[in-house]
């Protein structure tokens, strides 16, 4: 394993099988791998992270989305329009994944016959696509199966009073809470419970890009609205290490897929 955990971002993964796309829209698309073993596997949705914004893309979950489907999953990476970009932002880089999630278990099926299983996806989301995934499993539940939430931007108020990546939030929601807050009220994961998918949180205690407060946070609130949502706290485990395979989190990650999967 690297030393800079950062080094997952940019490390060569093998090519997806194809690309489908979910919409017009250069970036409305998602790179399917298809499941090494026979099938057929329920489909497994990576919803990237990089804080909503343009210079990251789907391909740095290309190591985590490899190492699925190779242990028999059929896996779609889901691109979304991102901040920075003309249509970024609010709301396209939030109605991209709603559209996203809900189109691609029927394009998955016909370009992968038979290796993907009849069913709403899980969603693996990772950092700002935590939130993403979150918010796509409460506005439509029934597209979802299952969320694995990894360092999940969960609380979006706190992240902009924390300023986490030096504005994030409000490039993505167009203001603080005070600006814009029916905005705050439909897109934070804080704001959305009770929640009707199953869910998994896994954060790490030493990570940096996003506090594990806000993860806490979430989960208190689901919790409260009697729908806990299960949090797995990893000691010593910064940001990235959820999204490599190489890491030391890996096996806690497979874990928590696997008691989502063991739920259908």
């Amino acid at each position: 394993m690297s030393a800079d955990p950062r080094d997952v971002l940019t490390r060569p993964a093998p090519a997806p099988d194809l690309t489908v796309a979910y919409g017009s829209h250069p970036d409305q698309v998602a790179d399917l791998r298809r499941p090494a073993g026979p099938g057929p596997g329920r489909l497994l949705v990576v919803v990237h992270g990089g804080f909503w914004r343009a210079e990251y893309d789907r391909t740095h979950t290309g190591p985590l989305a490899a190492a699925l489907a190779a242990q028999g999953h059929p896996v779609a990476q889901l691109e979304y329009r991102r901040t920075g970009q003309p249509d970024g932002g609010w709301p396209h880089t939030l109605t991209d994944v709603l559209a996203g999630v809900a189109a691609l278990p029927g394009l998955a099926a016909d370009a992968l016959p038979g290796l993907v299983a009849p069913g709403a996806p899980i969603l693996i989301g990772h950092s700002a696509g935590g939130q993403l995934a979150l918010y796509a499993a409460a506005h439509a539940p029934g597209t979802v199966g299952g969320v694995l939430a990894l360092a999940p931007v969960a609380d979006l108020a706190e992240a902009y009073r924390l300023d986490l990546d030096s504005g994030a939030v409000a490039a993505l929601l167009g203001g603080g809470p005070d600006d814009v807050p029916d905005r705050y009220r439909t897109t934070d994961p804080r704001s959305l419970v009770p929640t009707q998918v199953r869910t998994v949180v896994i954060h790490g205690t030493e990570d940096r890009q996003v506090p594990l407060s806000l993860s806490r946070r979430y989960v208190a609130a689901t919790a409260a609205a009697g729908t806990p949502a299960t949090l797995v706290e990893l000691q010593g485990c910064e940001h990235f290490g959820l999204i490599d395979p190489e890491s030391a989190a890996w096996p806690q990650v497979t874990a928590a897929l696997r008691s989502l999967l063991d739920d259908h």
